[in-house]
């Protein structure tokens, strides 16, 4: 079932068959990065089972982003509940599997989940983070209009939060 769709991408829950190809990402040592480790099958399992959890607490969480054109699983891409300095707000992350970076589907998926949390989720503010090293996700939040909120440290490193309001409301 498609959850958000945009010109060229589809999002629709992760299941536990989408393992396989989301270890493409979340296995892959240069794509994990800012992360501790990349994940073993085992981790990815429980990341998918963290999400279909999500989807039933929150109504959203990380979403499968569908490449319409093959119909090929290119990353996960949505919106979780993350801490930022004891305060609970709606985080856009995603992981787009490398064979598929510089190409927009990023922004484009980021972008779609944005309007789709001030829109359908009524949210009035959402965010992002990341470690101020990761330099590549921060310029994807500034693309769908998110500016500073502050620099914090989480697991011992800085972090840097972004933040779009709903202009809307």
């Amino acid at each position: 079932m498609k959850i958000i769709e945009t010109e060229r991408l589809y999002l629709r829950e992760l299941v536990i068959g989408d393992t396989r190809e989301l270890c493409k990402v979340l296995s892959d040592p240069e794509s994990m990065q800012y992360y501790p480790e990349p994940f073993n099958q085992k981790k990815v399992e429980n990341w998918i089972q963290w999400n279909i959890d999500n989807y039933k607490k929150y109504n959203h969480g990380l979403w499968a982003v569908i490449l319409k054109d093959g119909e090929k699983l290119i990353g996960d891409c949505g919106i979780t509940m993350q801490e930022i300095e004891n305060e609970l707000v709606p985080e856009i992350g995603f992981h787009i599997i490398k064979n598929y970076w510089n190409k927009g589907y990023a922004s484009e998926a980021a972008n779609a989940c944005k309007n789709y949390a001030f829109e359908v989720l009524n949210y009035s503010k959402i965010f992002s983070y990341t470690t101020l090293k990761n330099i590549p996700s921060q310029k994807v939040a500034e693309k769908i209009g998110m500016h500073t909120y502050k620099i914090f440290e989480k697991n011992g490193e800085k972090q840097i939060a972004q933040v779009v309001l709903n202009n809307k409301a």
